[in-house]
Parts: C-alpha cells; structure tokens; sequence
C-alpha cells in the first residue's frame, strides 16, 4: 500500500510540516474509503465481467454511459460522475475540518500551505481558486496549486452549485441522501426526495442522457 501526500517522505520520525501532512492523508484516506465502498454491480458479458452501476452511476454492458459529460465551463452538473466525486469529497472536507478544529490545527500562514489547509478542510473560497498564481515555488509546488484549483472550479464548485439549486434551502440533506444512495445503490429514496420539490422523474430528467434505453446500432 502506498501512501502519498505533497509534504515529503513519511518514513522520518519528524516528518515535513506534519500537521497538514496528516490532514492531507485523512482527507485523501476518506475520500477514498467512501468511492471503495460505493455499491458496485457487475453482469457478464461474453465471459467477463462488466461493471454496470457504481453508487448512483450506470452504464449499459455496451459502455454507455447514464449520464453525459458536463460541457466544458460549465458552472453547473448534470454529470453523475461529478455528483459522487463532490460528495464523497464534501464528506471527506467535513471530517478532515473537524478533526482540525478538535485538535486545534491552525490555517498556516504561507500561500500554497494556507490553500492546501482550505481545500482538505472545505474552506476554500472562489477567490482562493485563483490564487495558483501566487504560488512562486518549485515547479512540482506550482502545477500542484493549479491542479488543485482546477479541481475545486470542476468538481467542487459545480456540487455545491448543484446542491443548492435542487436543495432549494436543504444543501445538506440532499447531500446526505446522496451519500447514503451512493454507499448503498439505493437511490429510491433519493428519487423520492427530488420528486417532492421538483416533481415526478427529476433524477431521469436531470441526469439520463438522451437515448440510453435505445438499442445499441452496433449490436
């Protein structure tokens, strides 16, 4: 097993800037631990197995995808993709910032550990995303600051976006919904919840993408 963060070898007793090290492993160990137990459902397909559904996400054993991919700048999602990445990340932010709090780790002071603290404990702001800039460090350092505001304008952005445009004043309860529907495949109470704000077929109307039950051409 290896495990990874952008503050040096952890081998050492005194290890480079621990208390962001840590944060940055529990936010990345939680985050993942989230996708792996995600539900997963697999057909066979000419001897082997093919994977149809991941948490609220599916496919056809063609491949083809439930959802489409967002269209480049879009501010907001329709992509399931995007909808399990920002939740299992929100989730991960929330313990991370939690655990911060409990044990009294501060926001540092220097630019790229500052951004760093702010994206693994969910603080990070918009203005913040454009701060890359400002990162006069080694190149590694650099192209870490901008990939992590990539990431917090494509995934993280357009979740909190999407929460609070079908939450409609109850981000986070639609948040837990879907957590809970991604960990267990179970998405009936979900679909249940959306169609009592925004009325019947929302989860279809919002994320199948136009002829997914159509038989495949090439079969």
């Amino acid at each position: 097993m290896a495990v990874i963060t952008m503050y040096g070898p952890m081998e050492c007793r005194d290890t480079e800037r621990s208390p962001l090290a840590l944060l940055d492993l529990l936010r990345a160990y939680t985050h993942d631990c989230l996708h792996y137990g995600s539900r997963r459902r697999y057909v066979e397909v000419a001897g082997r197995p093919v994977r149809t559904q991941y948490g609220i996400n599916y496919r056809r054993a063609t491949g083809q995808p439930y959802s489409v991919v967002d269209r480049h700048g879009s501010r907001n999602t329709r992509n399931l993709g995007i909808v399990m990445e920002g939740a299992c990340d929100k989730e991960a932010r929330s313990i991370t910032r939690q655990t911060a709090e409990r044990f009294g780790v501060a926001e540092p002071f220097d630019i790229l550990d500052a951004l760093v603290f702010r994206d693994v404990t969910g603080t990070l702001s918009e203005e913040d995303t454009g701060r890359a800039v400002e990162v006069h460090a080694s190149e590694e350092q650099t192209r870490y600051a901008v990939a992590l505001s990539d990431y917090d304008r494509t995934v993280t952005r357009r979740y909190i976006r999407f929460l609070a445009e079908f939450g409609l004043g109850e981000g986070d309860e639609l948040h837990a919904r879907l957590l809970a529907a991604i960990v267990t495949g179970d998405v009936t109470e979900l679909m249940t919840w959306l169609d009592e704000r925004h009325g019947p077929g929302t989860f279809t109307g919002l994320f199948r993408a136009p002829g997914y039950f159509e038989p495949d051409p090439s079969a």
